[in-house]
């Protein structure tokens, strides 16, 4: 009989084109990843991947096995919630995409607040980029995605989730630290960090800046950085100024090291939103949190000094 653990093993793997990210996606380590996978292909009579160096590609049985382990695993989902549902009860699992500030310190909370109601639900958060997030969905490899931006597809329907502010930050010691209030033009004399390109974040900000008539090839640009928390940091560390998530720069505010400062004319927020293919039919589990998002207060995730959650986390 084959293991339907490692089928998702399997799939982690395929996925990710690694053992060890895959490992680090399902709390395991290497080894026990390399385990798995080398079961499978001795049950299955067959290499399911080539090793180059720290990289694992498909091969074609690989590729073959890959919709065959999908459609297995969903249809096991789909048994077991189908028995605990003959009971009244409200199981299975399920996932949820997001991008990583809404990930760290949404959802967290809002799972936890979920599963105190329904017990019997696994969530898994799978943590990506927000293109690849919306790949997912469509393909069905997550039930749920959490999008900051309305991606015009016919299969896609959307629920309002969270609005964010994106502010600036200076580090403590900077001289508008003092005065928490400047004009668009003065950010052209100080060198800023950016997210990539594809980042909600920057999109947010270019369309502020590009009222007051400002463009990308007018800022000084220190570095850029794909992680906000990153960003959060290089600024503490007086590397540069940065428009950020004020979720991802709440705890430097809060401990000091990091202060906010108002620019004339541009209070820039983005819409969060929770989104689902139509195509794909929610189990009960699945429904029970789309209609959770709509009726939840969502309540950011909060550390303290050490990093560790605090009460309404």
């Amino acid at each position: 009989m084959i293991n339907l653990e490692a089928l998702k093993v399997f799939l982690a793997v395929a996925e990710h084109g690694s053992f060890s990210e895959a490992g680090r996606q399902l709390h395991l380590s290497q080894p026990a990843v390399s385990q798995s996978i080398q079961g499978l292909e001795r049950h299955l009579g067959s290499q399911l991947f080539i090793r180059q160096g720290r990289a694992a590609q498909l091969t074609e049985s690989g590729q073959a096995l890959v919709p065959m382990a999908r459609e297995l695993i969903n249809s096991a989902q789909r048994l077991e919630q189908s028995m605990f549902s003959l009971q009244g009860e409200v199981a299975g699992e399920m996932s949820v995409g997001c991008s990583t500030a809404s990930g760290k310190y949404l959802l967290p909370g809002m799972i936890a607040r979920f599963r105190r109601e329904y017990p019997h639900v696994r969530i898994n958060v799978i943590v990506s980029s927000r293109d690849s997030i919306i790949s997912k969905l469509l393909a069905g490899d997550v039930a749920l995605g959490v999008s900051s931006k309305l991606i015009d597809h016919p299969d896609l329907e959307y629920r309002d989730f969270f609005k964010d502010d994106v502010i600036l930050i200076v580090p403590a010691g900077h001289r508008w630290a003092q005065y928490r209030k400047i004009y668009p033009d003065d950010l052209l004399d100080e060198p800023i960090i950016l997210r990539e390109e594809v980042a909600g974040t920057r999109e947010v900000m270019m369309d502020g800046l590009q009222a007051h008539d400002i463009t990308s090839d007018m800022l000084n640009v220190a570095m850029v950085l794909g992680n906000a928390e990153a960003i959060e940091m290089a600024v503490e560390e007086e590397l540069g100024i940065a428009y950020v998530s004020r979720l991802a720069a709440a705890r430097g505010i809060a401990l000091g090291r990091v202060v906010e400062v108002a620019v004339e004319g541009m209070q820039l927020a983005r819409n969060l939103y929770m989104a689902r293919n139509r195509r794909q039919s929610l189990t009960r589990a699945q429904a029970k949190f789309w209609e959770f998002v709509e009726t939840s207060q969502i309540i950011p995730r909060q550390e303290n000094a050490s990093g560790t959650p605090v009460a309404g986390s």
